[in-house]
């Protein structure tokens, strides 16, 4: 149970840990556990929508794909040309003296892989979690993320993923809150 104990306050870490690429905006600011639980969400809508995925394969995809940051910080890509993560020894040493260890590397390296179906919906839940930040941003008149836009979407492999990306570019970021505008006298 110790081992357990220490992965979950490893995992509680990552809602501490700042995603790096919010500096290069100059505005917005996200955790890496709130990126997990966004990323989880999209998944969770393409395990809806993409029946032939393994949905739970796919859940766990997502909401750990990013576990080893606690151990490696978030890096960007500006970051990532300079300095190299040995991510397989972060697996290894975060995952060591776990009964599920070997279940938990297995996902994070078929994550990693993109070669099934859910791992190519987990990356893109990844993506669009993203997507979803820089069009708030956009939509609340930081203009930094236009020039973001087309680099993200063209990282999206599914055509599913592709679908809505277009569509959440289409949509105002708080088009929502103002369904059934009528209905109550204070916004």
């Amino acid at each position: 149970m110790k081992a357990i104990a220490n992965l979950l306050f490893e995992a509680r870490l990552l809602k501490e840990i700042p995603r790096s690429g919010f500096q290069f905006l100059g505005s917005g600011s996200e955790s890496v556990a709130d990126h997990s639980f966004i990323a989880t969400f999209i998944g969770y809508v393409f395990s809806q929508i993409t029946p032939e995925a393994d949905a739970l394969k796919l859940l766990q995809m997502c909401l750990i794909h990013d576990l080893t940051e606690a151990r490696t910080g978030d890096l960007n890509y500006v970051q990532k040309k300079y300095l190299s993560v040995d991510e397989s020894r972060a697996i290894e040493d975060l995952t060591e003296g776990l009964p599920f260890g070997n279940a938990v590397a297995d996902i994070i390296k078929e994550f990693n892989a993109a070669e099934t179906l859910e791992a190519q919906l987990a990356h893109d839940a990844d993506q669009l979690a993203l997507v979803l930040e820089l069009k708030a941003l956009h939509d609340a008149g930081n203009n930094g993320p236009k020039a973001w836009f087309p680099h993200v979407v063209g990282r999206l492999r599914t055509s599913i993923g592709q679908s809505l990306a277009k569509q959440i570019m289409n949509t105002a970021s708080d088009e929502w809150w103002f369904e059934g505008e009528g209905d109550c006298d204070e916004v």
